[in-house]
């Protein structure tokens, strides 16, 4: 949802003319698209009985989640651009400030794909799904 909200706040502003930002909105689209099933994945297989799959997910899932932020955080650079004047200058500021998390957010997704983050456990389950909340509470924690 919070992805989706961002990117109906972004293409408001953001022109949809040429064809890097036409093409990242099918890739947007299609992320979007997979990321509930993805998530169904990594919620419904079982650790004990089901290692190999979960692993498998989890890494589709983070990597969907890596092209999300990254996408978002591509369009909220364009509407940082103080020359094309697509946000109001006071607004300018605010909009780097989320393009920043968004790209740190997208990090930390995509190094969680490494194998450390599946071999290493805390209270029985991968490290690595611990690290996926951290995006969450930076977008609640984060001033707007």
């Amino acid at each position: 949802m919070t992805v989706w909200v961002g990117y109906t706040n972004i293409m408001s502003v953001l022109p949809v003319e040429d064809n890097i930002t036409l093409n990242l909105n099918l890739v947007l689209l299609f992320f979007v698209s997979i990321e509930p099933y993805l998530f169904y994945l990594n919620i419904t297989f079982d650790l004990l009985t089901h290692e190999v799959f979960l692993n498998l997910a989890s890494v589709l899932y983070a990597l969907d989640m890596t092209g999300l932020m990254l996408i978002l955080a591509l369009f909220m650079h364009e509407l940082a651009k103080e020359e094309k004047e697509l946000v109001p200058k006071d607004s300018v500021r605010r909009v780097k400030r989320r393009r920043n998390e968004l790209y740190v957010s997208a990090g930390l997704f995509a190094v969680t794909i490494l194998p450390v983050f599946w071999t290493v456990h805390l209270w029985g389950q991968p490290v690595r799904f611990y690290f996926w909340f951290i995006p969450l509470v930076m977008a609640l924690v984060m001033p707007r």
